[in-house]
């Protein structure tokens, strides 16, 4: 795919001619991605909370550089300046922790095996970072570390100095663990089960490591105690193997781990088979660009597409596959709810209440197939746990609130139908369960179902924390599930009790403030109310964020507000607003409050979920040109190709995925409406390749800074007048023309706006 170039690049893959990019250097897609991208961060301000995750796409294990101490989420921090190891990590977010951990650490000079005393200075400048490779000089050892990744296994390359005393340090971290040296196979094998929650207590992940020289010296430690034994369980313990190197001696170490057995482990390892250090990297390469290359870009700046292909490599990486392969090469899975092994696909690592908005309708674009898979992995996790999991990792996890499963199980379905075969009937029992029950945990099931079914809210004093959100996005999901019963041609008088429940957002509705507040048991409004005040009646954010999370009514609230030219200029205040807040619910400035407050966008808070898709509501006023306009501000100003890249925590992909639909001009407001609002692209041409061999062509060519409004729309060559598009346009193929000037355009506005259940017939 490297082609010359003089003053611009062209890159193809086999179904695309050409990109064109204003740069004189040589790309690839995956040449773009920063994976350091957000993960300068910290508990008190997120600048996106992530790590270099040194994965394939989806894979079951990542890598990733330890600058944290032992059991710290935030693995790694771009401002510290040691390195305590190279851990393999399952963490979705510093918030929820890691599990299944262990790390692999190369030191000289004496057998240091404790984390701080091991750690080593190095430098960014001299650290090569990409999503399949990853290389850092470790400066106190004189050593340079390599790693390459498969989805479940590793390759490691230690360059060494001249040393009689080398050697590698694999920690199977506290909390309690195993390990075992077999030194006659120059193998270290063990089992971590350090976790965060959310395990059984059979939980373990068993790794194994094999290294391609033999030990000069043998060590164990346990807890802090060095050994000579090969074999030691305590509640830390870990292997130390010594090596004599001569200057620029490597040493190689492949790594696989399972959460079923070591004999499972040793099958993974087999993922590496015979290659070696750079057929893995070159496979990992190829394998991003495949992915990455799924949507080429035209036209872009360099710092664009740089944000652009990290936003999308992160929307690339969870949820994560929780299964693996047998010795007969049947998919097969350890539970992290009943801890059984058992038959077929099981994904983890997302939670719901983020990545339904976005990043589940990208891959239902995308990836069809996989999110098939997702789906099936999701029915066993019913049929494991008794409940569908609302935040998984690896099990459930009492995180957020809703019951935004609905949304992701029925979304799949209703965008895809019978192309992809798995049971819809036992998902849809599955979320009626869930929609009628409390579960084990407050963020399963439904916490307060009984006063949301009997009252149509769940009341404010009745000891349910942050209510209105609750209810704000039950109605969302009860809708969801409204429109997956339609779909299967359930009764009718059993979908209509989720369509009329889907309307209970009408009765947080203050007509006094124009704004969504929490209601009393009693049917009186919850007083006093500061619309400013975070938390409380809602979910890390206040009155301002949640007021429009009625994805599916739209026009519903519009009424309620008094008609599309009051409902405008209420949107309108968000941005003119002064970045206020009422701390008083956290008792301490949280992280997304001052991630709002530094923004200087008003009340606009895109560092967090709730609010993301206000921008595009717009679109249901008739003022489409204040969504183009703030789409771009928002790209431009709280986007960055760099480690504090992000405006808030990055969320498993939503925050990703929210830049990559803006990008291409359109964003899902209502994921089971089955519709994308249009907003406005970014570049001047966007090819997408589809799964079913078809392709999406937007093309803008006068697209720049300034000419960021669009005048006229055409689809597939004939005049386009709705405001959004559905989902079959765009997946039998479509070509988009958008005409770009600097004006706003006032008078050319779509008669058609997207859909609104107050509006059906």
């Amino acid at each position: 795919m490297r082609l010359l170039i003089l003053f611009s690049l062209f890159f193809y893959n086999q179904f695309i001619n050409a990109q064109k990019i204003t740069t004189t250097e040589i790309y690839e897609p995956v040449d773009f991605v920063n994976p350091l991208m957000g993960s300068d961060s910290k508990p008190d301000l997120s600048n996106g909370n992530t790590y270099p995750a040194i994965a394939l796409p989806w894979g079951m294990n990542f890598w990733t550089p330890q600058t944290g101490k032992m059991g710290d989420g935030w693995i790694y921090t771009y401002s510290a300046d040691k390195i305590r190891g190279f851990k393999q990590t399952h963490a979705p977010s510093p918030w929820m922790n890691d599990y299944g951990q262990f790390s692999i650490m190369p030191v000289t000079g004496k057998p240091v095996f404790n984390e701080d005393e091991r750690a080593s200075w190095f430098s960014h400048k001299s650290e090569i970072v990409k999503p399949y490779y990853y290389s850092v000089y470790l400066a106190d050892y004189d050593v340079t570390t390599e790693i390459s990744p498969t989805e479940r296994a590793a390759y490691f390359k230690f360059t060494f100095p001249e040393n009689d005393k080398s050697y590698i340090v694999v920690d199977a971290f506290n909390k309690g663990s195993y390990i075992k040296i077999i030194p006659s196979e120059n193998k270290i094998i063990g089992y971590s089960t350090k976790n965060s929650r959310g395990v059984p207590s059979n939980f373990k992940n068993y790794f194994v490591i094999q290294f391609d020289q033999p030990f000069e010296e043998i060590n164990t430690f346990s807890d802090k105690t060095l050994k000579k034994e090969q074999e030691v369980t305590s509640d830390h313990t870990g292997a130390v193997v010594g090596f004599k190197t001569k200057k620029g001696q490597i040493i190689t170490a492949k790594v696989a781990s399972s959460f079923i057995s070591f004999e499972q482990a040793e099958l993974n390892l087999k993922e590496i088979g015979s290659n070696d250090f750079e057929n893995i990297k070159e496979k990992g390469r190829a394998l991003w660009n495949k992915k990455l290359g799924t949507i080429i870009t035209e036209g872009g700046t360099k710092e664009q597409n740089q944000v652009f292909y990290s936003c999308l490599y992160r929307t690339m990486l969870f949820p994560r596959k929780f299964f693996e392969y047998d010795k007969n090469g049947n998919i097969v899975h350890y539970s992290p709810y009943n801890g059984e092994v058992a038959p077929g696909y099981m994904f983890t690592d997302t939670g719901f209440w983020d990545t339904f908005r976005a990043l589940f309708p990208l891959l239902n674009i995308l990836e069809p197939e996989l999110n098939s898979n997702i789906q099936e992995g999701l029915l066993n996790a019913y049929k494991e746990s008794g409940w569908l999991p609302e935040w998984g990792s690896p099990g459930l996890r009492n995180v957020m609130v809703g019951n935004n499963s609905a949304s992701v199980v029925a979304e799949a379905y209703l965008k895809n139908k019978s192309a992809y075969k798995y049971d819809i009937e036992s998902l849809y029992q599955a979320l009626i369960h869930g929609a009628t029950n409390e579960g084990p945990l407050n963020a399963v099931g439904r916490f307060g179902v009984n006063y949301y079914n009997e009252l149509g809210y769940v009341p404010y004093d009745v000891s349910i924390n942050e209510s209105a959100a609750r209810t704000l996005e039950y109605a969302y999901d009860d809708f969801s599930i409204y429109q997956l019963g339609k779909a299967l041609g359930k009764p009718k008088k059993e979908i209509e009790l989720y369509r009329k429940r889907s309307l209970n957002y009408k009765n947080l509705f203050d007509p006094e403030t124009k704004l969504m507040r929490g209601k009393l048991a009693d049917g009186k409004f919850m007083s006093p109310f500061n619309p400013f005040k975070w938390g409380d009646a809602f979910t890390e954010g206040n009155s301002w964020h949640y007021t429009w999370s009625v994805f599916h009514d739209v026009d519903g609230l519009i009424n309620l507000m008094g008609g599309k030219a009051k409902f405008a200029a209420k949107l309108d205040e968000v941005f003119s607003l002064e970045p206020i807040f009422d701390e008083a619910y956290y008792k301490e400035v949280i992280h997304e409050i001052r991630e709002m407050q530094i923004a200087n966008m008003g009340q606009y808070a895109h560092g967090n979920q709730p609010i993301q898709h206000m921008i595009y509501l717009y679109a249901y006023a008739d003022e489409p040109w204040k969504t183009q306009y703030w789409v771009r501000e928002t790209m431009n100003r709280m986007y960055k190709p760099t480690p504090d890249g992000y405006c808030g925590d990055e969320d498993n992909g939503q925050t990703s995925a929210w830049y990559v639909f803006s990008a291409l001009g359109f964003y899902p407001v209502c994921p089971t409406c089955s519709e994308y609002v249009i907003g406005a692209p970014l570049f001047k041409k966007v090819t997408i390749n589809l799964e079913n061999g078809k392709q999406i062509i937007i093309n803008a060519k006068n697209n720049s800074d300034q000419n960021k409004y669009i005048q006229n729309t055409f689809l597939n060559g004939a005049e386009y007048n709705k405001s959004y598009f559905s989902h079959q346009d765009l997946m039998n193929g479509a070509v988009i023309d958008f005409e770009m000037n600097d004006t706003q355009n006032k008078s050319g506005k779509p008669k058609t706006a997207p859909f609104s259940l107050s509006k059906e017939k």
